[in-house]
């Protein structure tokens, strides 16, 4: 009763979400040419994508559960090199990242809408022999009519929110059923796979672990992306890269940044927004604050040096990561608290500064916070935090080697996963 539902609201949902679904298209960079694989139209790549009958499809979101999504392919083709794998996205972004960097046993596409016509063509055309799934992204239909061909389903990496986890309870008719059709789901933390269970304690649900942690880092530049398009050649200078950066964010960053500019001339500061379509708003920021910058996503280097590098590119974050000294990671300031992701910093041994409080990642901050490996400040705190490190390079590289150490130590929840994927395909 509740997917018959479901499928009644679903068309009057997706008319009215269509013109958000345009806008998002046509202003977010990416891969698009074959974005009609979301509408279930493979024709032009029927004859590719039938060599990948029977392949292991894994479907991430966008470019942060591409990553891991990717991670885990290349974990699971050393074990079981005879396998091959369909990763879909929903996402422009996430499809361009993993064009870029999924191996040739993979077949990458997007996932079509979770339409049942649109589910069914496309499980017919690729005959799965699992259907992986990356944390939240729960389509009914596609679950479901999975389940109905006989095709193992298991939800990974997965975490709910205690807001998600509140909504579901209330809808636990529909949801209940739903995550019990799983056969299995690996949560990220003990946490969230209690949150699970309250919400369908009879879903077969364990603690897999955080597969973020195994996180691989794609092979980097050796030059400094970051000295290029600042324009300061062979200078020494110094750099705050702000990650993942929402509104309200960027304005912040930008008045800690002149403060601190007059007590370090050598400062600079890269802004990566979260979304990057965003670049003309953060570019009128800076133009209000009377910053000079360039912008990354013009590609053409300034012929004097600047201050800010507006990085309004996507899949390139990291690249740019490598170069920095500090990194403050966002959505976790300027009245924002749900968090970003803090591993890939991490993972670079960077000194990492973030806001208080991260809903959506607080074990993780919790983690690093009790071992001494991540800086949490308020709005107000920010700049002081930040006037230290640059002050004190011992503190900085402490810092990010203590935060490479925890991740290090953590890993290992992609080698398990992995395990109990194959045994699903096994019977």
């Amino acid at each position: 009763m509740g997917r018959l539902i479901y499928n009644i609201f679903m068309p009057l949902v997706f008319v009215f979400f269509l013109p958000h679904l345009i806008s998002k298209y046509r202003s977010r960079g990416g891969w698009k040419s074959t974005f009609g694989e979301r509408f279930g139209r493979f024709g032009k790549r029927r004859e590719e994508l039938e060599k990948f009958r029977g392949a292991v499809w894994i479907h991430a979101v966008s470019v942060g559960e591409t990553i891991v999504a990717l991670s885990l392919i290349r974990i699971y083709s050393e074990k079981y090199p005879e396998r091959k794998f369909i990763l879909s996205t929903t996402t422009t972004t996430g499809q361009d990242v993993a064009r870029k960097q999924a191996p040739d046993n993979t077949a990458v596409i997007f996932c079509p809408l979770d339409f049942t016509w649109m589910v069914r063509r496309a499980l017919k055309l690729f005959a799965p022999s699992l259907l992986v799934i990356f944390e939240t992204e729960i389509w009914p239909n596609l679950v479901a009519i999975a389940k109905q061909r006989g095709i193992p389903v298991a939800l990974v990496n997965g975490r709910l929110s205690d807001r998600s986890a509140s909504g579901y309870s209330k809808l636990k008719c529909f949801f209940a059923p739903l995550l019990e059709k799983f056969d299995i789901i690996m949560a990220q933390s003990e946490a969230d796979a209690k949150r699970f269970l309250s919400v369908s304690p009879a879903a077969n649900v364990c603690n897999g672990g955080n597969m973020k942690f195994d996180q691989q880092l794609p092979v980097l530049p050796e030059c400094n992306e970051v000295k290029r398009f600042l324009g300061v050649g062979d200078e020494d200078i110094q750099v705050i890269l702000a990650a993942s950066t929402h509104p309200g964010e960027e304005k912040l960053f930008a008045e800690c940044f002149k403060v601190l500019k007059a007590e370090f001339p050598a400062l600079k500061l890269v802004i990566v927004p979260r979304h990057a379509e965003r670049g003309e708003d953060v570019a009128r920021i800076l133009e209000g604050e009377e910053l000079s910058f360039v912008r990354k996503s013009l590609n053409v280097p300034p012929e004097e040096p600047v201050d800010v590098l507006l990085a309004d590119t996507t899949g390139e974050m990291v690249k740019l990561m490598k170069d920095a000294d500090i990194v403050i990671v966002g959505k976790s300031f300027a009245g924002q608290d749900e968090g970003h992701n803090l591993i890939e910093p991490a993972l670079l041994s960077k000194a990492i500064v973030t806001g208080t409080v991260l809903r959506n990642f607080r074990q993780l901050l919790a983690l690093l916070s009790e071992n001494s490996a991540v800086l949490t400040a308020s709005d107000s705190e920010l700049t002081d935090i930040l006037r230290r490190l640059l002050s004190e390079p011992e503190w900085r590289k402490e810092l990010g080697e203590r935060a490479a150490a925890i991740i290090g130590k953590n890993s290992g929840a992609t080698a398990v996963a992995v395990e109990k994927l194959e045994a699903l395909i096994r019977g």
